[in-house]
């Protein structure tokens, strides 16, 4: 009895075998996502010129992409989730016609996968606040070094560094930060009484 007194509440109970609505849901909030995903990069392609005097620092715009690889994690608990969701949030981005292209779906798959670290890390049995926060850094991190290779080769190492900085911060402030209130918020109002993250605490 001393033990379950004192057991983390955001211990996940149950297998890694994937049910029907798991796969339904994770679905759904990748589409969810990869229409904000669309609208947000039109959004940060317009904020450009804003943060012409120091490019690296609209890198503080950039967390809301991350956000389906945190959320779909903490609701479903199942090992992909992260993958899944923005690997399909990504996807639908580009379909809507991203002026990232292509490149975007890659993107999804390695946050994704960044992301999974986190959860991994704790062998899926734990999905709180430390996991949510290391699976958004992690992401974030692994969306640096791509931007990196593909977009800003040919910066200082200064301007990398802020830029990495940046964009980890963003991503933990608001995917890990944001994600996980976002989640409790669906807790709270029921949203998630079929999955183990209503029963408890995220």
């Amino acid at each position: 009895m001393a033990e379950k007194a004192v057991r983390s509440t955001d211990a996940a109970p149950g297998t890694p075998t994937w049910r029907t609505v798991d796969i339904v849901v994770t679905a759904v909030l990748g589409v969810a996502f990869g229409v904000l995903f669309w609208l947000w990069s039109l959004l940060y392609t317009a904020a450009g010129p804003a943060f012409a005097g120091f490019p690296p620092s609209q890198a503080v715009m950039y967390g809301v992409w991350l956000v389906a690889a945190v959320v779909a994690p903490l609701i479903v608990r199942k090992p992909g989730a992260a993958v899944f969701a923005e690997l399909i949030g990504a996807t639908v981005e580009a379909l809507l016609g991203s002026h990232f292209g292509s490149t975007v779906i890659l993107y999804g798959l390695l946050q994704g996968l960044a992301a999974e670290l986190g959860f991994a890390a704790f062998r899926y049995r734990r999905f709180g606040w430390l996991q949510a926060l290391l699976a958004a850094a992690l992401a974030g991190l692994a969306a640096a070094l791509l931007d990196f290779h593909f977009y800003y080769p040919d910066w200082t190492g200064g301007w990398k560094t802020v830029y990495l900085a940046l964009v980890v911060t963003s991503t933990v402030l608001v995917a890990g930060i944001g994600g996980t209130a976002l989640t409790r918020a669906l807790r709270a109002s029921g949203a998630l009484s079929s999955f183990a993250a209503d029963r408890t605490r995220v």
